[in-house]
């Protein structure tokens, strides 16, 4: 095939190549870690047939490929557990089941998947609007006083830790000014304005970080375009400075915001350990840390491809986007 369907054909098979790629190097680096799974999970004090006897039933014994193969059969198919007295199914995608527990490794991240998921979305519209804003603001107003504040700004902004940020704003707009609560995340079904107000902060905190890297991009890709010969002819003909920067200028600055706003969204979302700690938000990357703690495997494993997925299909998109918005992409 050939043209834009071609293209996202070939997208398509190259992003579920990907996938299962990072399905088989995540399995293997964490399952082969030194360390006895079967006695960690039983607890300190079993005895050696207690763990032997856990260890059966997590199916340690088995070689690795085969419990690779179990693992996949799970995802695409579906696969039954022991809980000792009956046998659960775990529906697809099924990606195991937890070693501290009884759930469902799926039921856990799709409780925690929708914390993850507003705190990142709330914070890509925010670091859209101001980082896109910054670097139009600073293209236009060039060389002027304007453009290095906030070409300084931009800089302390990408240099600062996320959780410094975190940190001043609940010092400042929680403790001091009492502007806003601390953080508590309240489901968006249940209340939609307390949802809102209880995130604001949090996306606050994201969102300055990233908006930093979009207003250098923004300037960068408006001052390209600015310099081409067809904006020139345009100022010739006696277009207006606005009409140029926001319907010409802007458009040819758009394909690299595209690619670097999924990117941005993907590790975000696997970047979000800092955030949701410091505010005390019950999402994935607060789990994944708990999952760390304690040695659970497949959730550790589980979180792990999800969040690969996030940023495989964001990319994936993006690519997408960026062919729609410049179709010389398809004939590359």
């Amino acid at each position: 095939m050939s043209g834009f369907g071609g293209f996202v054909l070939r997208r398509g098979i190259g992003t579920v190549i990907t996938l299962f790629a990072i399905s088989v190097i995540v399995y293997v680096v964490f399952f082969v870690t030194p360390g006895n799974v079967a006695q960690i999970t039983c607890g300190p004090r079993c005895s050696p047939e207690q763990v032997h006897q856990v260890a059966q039933q997590l199916r340690l014994d088995d070689p690795l490929y085969l419990r690779y193969w179990h693992f996949l059969q799970g995802i695409l198919v579906g696969q039954d557990y022991s809980t000792g007295t009956s046998v659960e199914h775990c529906s697809v995608p099924c990606l195991g089941q937890s070693y501290q527990g009884d759930q469902q490794v799926t039921q856990l991240i799709l409780a925690k998947l929708p914390v993850s998921l507003s705190l990142v979305f709330g914070a890509m519209v925010l670091w859209l609007i101001l980082g896109v804003g910054t670097g139009i603001l600073s293209a236009w107003r060039r060389g002027r006083f304007t453009e290095r504040l906030l070409t300084g700004i931009t800089l302390a902004g990408v240099a600062t830790p996320v959780f410094v940020i975190g940190l001043v704003l609940m010092i400042v707009v929680c403790g001091q000014l009492q502007l806003l609560p601390f953080p508590q995340y309240v489901s968006l079904t249940d209340d939609p304005e307390q949802w809102a107000w209880n995130l604001l902060l949090p996306w606050l905190s994201l969102a300055l970080i990233e908006a930093a890297a979009f207003a250098r991009l923004t300037r960068a890709s408006m001052l390209e375009t600015l310099a081409e010969d067809h904006i020139r002819t345009f100022r010739a003909y006696g277009v207006g400075e606005r009409s140029i920067i926001g319907r010409h200028a802007l458009r040819g600055a758009f394909a690299p915001i595209i690619a670097l706003n999924a990117n941005n969204v993907g590790s975000a979302i696997g970047g979000a350990v800092l955030t949701e700690t410091l505010f005390g938000l019950p999402g994935i990357g607060q789990e994944l840390v708990h999952a760390v703690n304690v040695v659970d495997l497949p959730v550790v494993v589980g979180m792990v491809l999800v969040i690969g997925f996030f940023v495989v299909i964001a990319n994936a998109v993006a690519d997408v986007l960026y062919a729609v918005a410049d179709r010389r992409v398809v004939l590359a």
